[in-house]
């Protein structure tokens, strides 16, 4: 691979509309990046979203790698997936049930109806424990408020997204559960130390990474007591020392979307993300605007060539990606339009059981 083409890998972006439009497949072409993020604005009905899926693996098929195809599908107020699917219902219903089997079928049906649309990648689970009453960002997001349910649920989840040869993301870490900031709009701080998110906040990432966590979503949350200059996504503290030294993780980082406002209002762009990559992040996600995309890979690619960072530390991030993508036997054929009868009837079945 090409630097470029290399740089490119370490790009997870978004896309404008329902369709592929002639920014994205450029986008696609020359910057070559590694994945694609889909929201509910780029999506309205099965057709629509199965036809934007092949349209982006086909344009990705000259590359020298298959790209991820990904959205955040949690259920719940997170739901990505068009209506002809059956509802998931949020992970605090299922918390409730405090049954680990139920979680694991979650997994699995939700394993299913991503690879029926043709995605190979679920930012999911969530495993922030919902600690904090004032949590505008969480809530239900969380299977519940003490982390070993959140870990026996969450880590359920995990496997059943994976036993479908989908690629589960867990997030956000070290734990997004006790902010009272939302960091869509702003930095949230939480005043702990590290040995106080062991307690609570690490108990759901440890079991991941016992349970070799495909990927990790690191959040935009400033620790003072841990790193009082940088947020968790672009800190060496939490991503190099606390994620990959204490925790012993070697699979690929993910950092929230760069265009939060945790990061834009305290940063560029082009300087968080090449500060992401130095703090040991693998992918930097940019989930919205050609411009920004562009400008995450231009930052790094010219933060290589004038020696901010080594081209040796950008291999090290795309060993990991392509070994995830390997692993997972990724590919860019396209898929044809799914019949959702018998998943459906699954997915309502299962919720008949958590009544």
């Amino acid at each position: 691979m090409s630097l470029e083409q290399k740089v490119g890998q370490l790009i997870l972006a978004g896309v404008e509309g329902t369709t592929l439009d002639a920014d994205a497949k450029r986008m696609i072409a020359e910057d070559q990046v590694g994945g694609i993020i889909l929201y509910s604005n780029n999506i309205k009905n099965v057709k629509g979203l199965v036809t934007l899926v092949n349209a982006i693996k086909s344009a990705n098929v000259p590359n020298p790698a298959p790209i991820f195809v990904s959205a955040d599908q949690e259920g719940g107020r997170v739901n990505r997936l068009p209506s002809e699917y059956a509802k998931f219902p949020a992970n605090g219903v299922v918390g409730q049930s405090g049954a680990a089997e139920a979680a694991g079928t979650m997994g699995s049906l939700i394993g299913r109806a991503m690879l029926s649309a043709g995605f190979n990648m679920d930012f999911a689970p969530v495993l922030d424990v919902n600690s904090n009453p004032d949590n505008p960002v969480i809530g239900d997001r969380s299977f519940g408020s003490t982390p070993e349910l959140v870990e026996q649920l969450g880590i359920a989840e995990m496997k059943g997204i994976r036993g479908e040869a989908v690629i589960p993301v867990v997030k956000h870490f070290p734990g997004h559960g006790d902010t009272s900031v939302d960091s869509h709009h702003d930095l949230p701080i939480i005043n702990k130390t590290a040995d106080q998110l062991e307690k609570l906040e690490l108990v759901p990432f440890e079991a991941a990474v016992r349970e070799n966590a495909e990927a990790v979503m690191v959040a935009h949350i400033l620790f003072p007591k841990i790193d009082p200059d940088k947020p968790g996504s672009l800190s060496e503290k939490i991503i190099d020392d606390l994620l990959r030294g204490k925790l012993g993780y070697d699979g690929v980082v993910i950092t929230d979307d760069l265009g939060m406002g945790a990061i834009v209002k305290n940063y560029t762009l082009p300087d968080a993300a090449v500060l992401a990559v130095q703090a040991g992040a693998d992918i930097l996600l940019v989930g919205h605007g050609y411009d920004n995309e562009h400008a995450a890979y231009e930052a790094v690619l010219n933060a290589v060539k004038s020696g901010k960072l080594t081209e040796e530390r950008i291999d090290e991030s795309v060993y990991r990606i392509l070994k995830l993508k390997a692993q997972y036997d990724l590919h860019d054929r396209t898929g044809k339009m799914p019949d959702l009868s018998g998943l459906n009837a699954d997915i309502e079945a299962w919720k008949d059981t958590l009544k």
